[in-house]
């Protein structure tokens, strides 16, 4: 069994080996800042979506959200889920558009949630709007 799952430094972008058993803080190879726990949604800043875009080699999956938006809240547990069972495979971050109205414009996003993946900077797949479980895996699947 693997005890390590790779994970991207949200200061950096560098990919990490994050051993599973650390009962401590992990840091980065790099630049030494703390990584997130894979598996994890990552709330994050626009500066640490730019990093991420331009130097990760994961996928992301950004969940793009307002914290008064019902099926935003609907879809919170089911894209936790699919960040615990992809955990290595890619970095699954949540961005707050109503924090960060500027992104929000840069990406074109007209409704929340809004989902994305990127693939080595580049946006290879958009859904908008609340799915089941079973139909967002299928998507995320299909693209990451």
């Amino acid at each position: 069994m693997n005890n390590k799952k790779k994970v991207s430094c949200l200061s950096c972008g560098a990919t990490n080996n994050f051993p599973l058993a650390a009962d401590k803080k992990v840091v980065c190879g790099r630049c030494r800042a703390p990584l997130p726990r894979p598996g994890e949604v990552v709330e994050i800043s626009p500066n640490q979506l730019a990093t991420l875009l331009f130097q990760a080699k994961l996928p992301l999956l950004v969940d793009f959200y307002s914290p008064n938006c019902a099926p935003c809240a609907m879809m919170h547990p089911v894209v936790d889920n699919l960040a615990q069972r992809r955990a290595g495979e890619l970095m699954v971050l949540r961005l707050n558009v109503d924090s960060y109205p500027e992104v929000a414009g840069q990406f074109q996003i007209q409704g929340v949630p809004t989902f994305i993946v990127f693939r080595g900077g580049h946006e290879v797949g958009r859904a908008a709007g609340a799915m089941s479980e079973a139909d967002f895996s299928l998507w995320v699947a299909s693209r990451a």
